[in-house]
């Protein structure tokens, strides 16, 4: 079972072994961050803010397609002449390295009569997006997010999660800078399969349950190394808040093709309060279940990162003892269409049994499971893995799961 590379903070906010007193507390996220429908038709002149003349556009065969023409006609009108890269579709450290050397080593001069590229604009998902911050880090340039679905809250972070070729995670690059912009276009998002932003509500709640974790353990550190502030937890309660609250009803308008207030709030909520609440707050067990559950093959082809965190999320939760918030967790996921036992993620407790107790060591090794205020082991790991399970058993039994058929069969 592979073992994910260290977690580390970028070294001008870490403190080493100070009391908690003496740790800084530290608030980061997003230079500008704007969203609303048609928002991609203007990306040349947000540009100016950056300010950037001369970008690469780092987007997918697929994405080009459906967006590549609105982008090249935003540049144009501003003035801005771009580069446009193709993403490989993987966030791996061999996908970061060849488009920053193809960039530096002729790319943008070839395209551009040998103009320097002075940014990098991503466009797609969150490993797009997250290789796109590798990307402009090797080449110290800023970098502009544009994400095409609302299902991680990669945007508005200065980390990017690495996985190998085969789509494994391996471990963490952390920048000094968070993305000059990001630029959310609500038609674009809603025009998206809506498992996405239903995969996005899951990791969503996720911020608050590890924020809360964080906030409440002195010990605890959020992932740029620091103290957690009052806004940041402030800002995961509210994202919480925000997707039980508006969470189905923007599911139900993003069906029928409806951009309403509550798609609104969930895309920020899933975007930024997300991004933000979960940078600055800390994560916890859930995201280390969920990060361990890509080493298992079914899993890592089967469902999408927010489906996983949401049973890592009841997973922590019976880890923490706190059954009762579990089960009203459980009856939210359920009722949105996210998975709540590991059946609907491809996966059987016997069968597997024991691949998961080598996946859940593995996620007893991931740092941040220090955030929780005892000892985790990979024992007690796969215990509340299996409650958890049991739970969504329980639920599903009770309530059905129409909502998670109806998301795989739309």
């Amino acid at each position: 079972m592979p073992t994910p590379e260290p977690f580390l903070p970028h070294a001008i906010l870490a403190v080493e072994d100070a009391d908690p007193p003496s740790v800084p507390r530290v608030l980061v996220g997003p230079h500008r961050y704007i969203q609303a429908p048609g928002v991609l038709d203007h990306l040349g002149r947000y540009l100016s803010l950056v300010p950037s003349r001369r970008p690469a556009v780092l987007i997918s065969e697929g994405g080009q397609r459906r967006f590549g023409a609105r982008i090249a006609d935003s540049l144009g009108e501003a003035g801005v002449e771009a580069v446009t890269v193709s993403f490989g579709g993987e966030c791996s450290v061999a996908e970061a390295d060849r488009v920053a050397a193809g960039l530096s080593n002729g790319l943008a001069g070839e395209a551009g009569n040998g103009e320097a590229v002075d940014a990098v604009i991503a466009v797609g998902g969150g490993k797009c997006l997250d290789a796109g911050k590798c990307v402009a880090d090797r080449m110290s340039v800023p970098v502009v997010s544009c994400p095409t679905i609302a299902s991680t809250d990669a945007p508005c972070s200065a980390i990017s999660v690495m996985y190998t070729e085969e789509g494994v995670m391996e471990g963490v690059e952390y920048f000094p800078s968070n993305p000059a912009i990001v630029v959310v276009d609500t038609q674009v998002v809603a025009d998206a399969p809506e498992r996405y932003l239903v995969a996005g509500i899951g990791d969503a709640l996720a911020t608050w349950y590890e924020a809360r974790t964080c906030f409440r353990n002195p010990a605890a550190r959020s992932t740029i190394g620091g103290r957690i502030t009052i806004a940041a937890a402030a800002i995961a309660e509210l994202c919480a808040d925000t997707v039980r609250e508006h969470g189905a009803a923007a599911v139900a308008s993003v069906r029928a093709g409806v951009i309403d207030e509550a798609v609104e709030r969930v895309v920020e909520a899933n975007t930024l309060l997300s991004g933000v609440g979960f940078e600055s707050g800390g994560l916890a067990t859930t995201h280390a279940i969920a990060s361990a559950l890509t080493f298992l093959p079914q899993a890592h082809h089967d469902a999408l990162h927010g489906e996983l965190v949401a049973i890592g999320i009841l997973a922590q939760l019976a880890l923490e003892d706190d059954l009762e918030e579990a089960r009203t967790a459980a009856g939210f996921l359920a009722e949105i269409g996210l998975p709540v036992h590991l059946g609907q993620i491809s996966l059987d407790l016997e069968r597997d049994g024991e691949g998961l107790q080598g996946a859940m060591a593995g996620a007893a090794s991931f740092p941040f499971v220090a955030n929780e205020p005892f000892e985790v082991t990979p024992e007690s790991l796969f215990e509340a893995l299996s409650q958890a399970h049991e739970l969504g058993l329980e639920v599903t039994a009770s309530t059905g799961d129409t909502a998670y058929q109806k998301l795989r069969t739309a």
